[in-house]
């Protein structure tokens, strides 16, 4: 198709290559243009007027994209029209692992979480699962060293869509589901669904008489210290 001056007016010419551009996916390159108009000149007024039209006053603007034209929001109106939303940064392998021996095994010690996976603890794979809420202390061990405890909050329940504890899958579920394959155990997860199904290996645990109770609230300043006591004993082990 091509506009012929002689049969369409100028402000009709003006429409056309005006919808060309803004219907446009990509910038539309100028000797595309000149197909709808009878020579260079009558295309450099059509832009013309097109650019006046969407002048400062106007949220989009008619710009020059090497040797083509395009439809582009204003520079100050776009830094408006930015939405900045958080990103979830997906949990490490090993932040996953810890979380799920928590939850099957809870409470449990942090030696006991190292002894579970064969391999100690990075120093911000607890952190990170207690910024989240995910976790919490449960309250120490009647031990030597009295090690404290840890289990799962019931943040954790509400973000897994848990009404307790005891509603996480068992293994043959994880089976069923091709989350965990035949013959495949990580980390002790098996001996861990069996003791939920115990109450007494869970209420003994937190009948003990413990430092904190899980009615205690807990406050930022005392986990981080407890955290570090624990990270200083593990160096001093080693």
């Amino acid at each position: 198709m091509t506009l012929n001056d002689d049969m369409i007016s100028i402000p009709e010419a003006v429409r056309i290559i005006e919808a060309l551009i803004f219907a446009s996916a990509e910038p539309v390159p100028k000797r595309t243009l000149q197909n709808y108009v009878s020579d260079e000149a009558m295309l450099s007024e059509i832009l013309h007027i097109i650019s006046t039209r969407f002048d400062d006053t106007s949220g989009i603007a008619l710009v020059q994209v090497g040797d083509a034209f395009a439809f582009r929001t204003q520079a100050d109106v776009a830094a408006r029209l930015n939405v900045e939303t958080p990103v979830e940064r997906p949990l490490s392998r090993a932040a996953l692992e810890v979380l799920a021996i928590i939850a099957y095994h809870q409470p449990v010690t942090r030696a006991e979480i190292e002894e579970i996976r064969g391999i100690s603890l990075s120093r911000g794979t607890m952190d990170i699962l207690l910024e989240l809420g995910w976790i919490k202390p449960r309250g120490r061990r009647r031990t030597p060293g009295r090690p404290l405890t840890w289990g799962t909050s019931p943040v954790f329940l509400d973000h897994f869509g848990l009404s307790d504890i005891s509603d996480l899958p068992g293994v043959d579920e994880l089976r069923s589901t091709g989350l965990l394959r035949k013959g495949q155990m990580l980390g002790g997860l098996g001996e861990g669904l069996n003791n939920l199904d115990s109450e007494d290996d869970v209420s003994d645990e937190v009948s003990d008489e413990t430092l904190f109770s899980d009615e205690t609230d807990w406050h930022p300043h005392e986990i981080g210290d407890t955290l570090e006591a624990e990270r200083a004993t593990q160096d001093d082990d080693s």
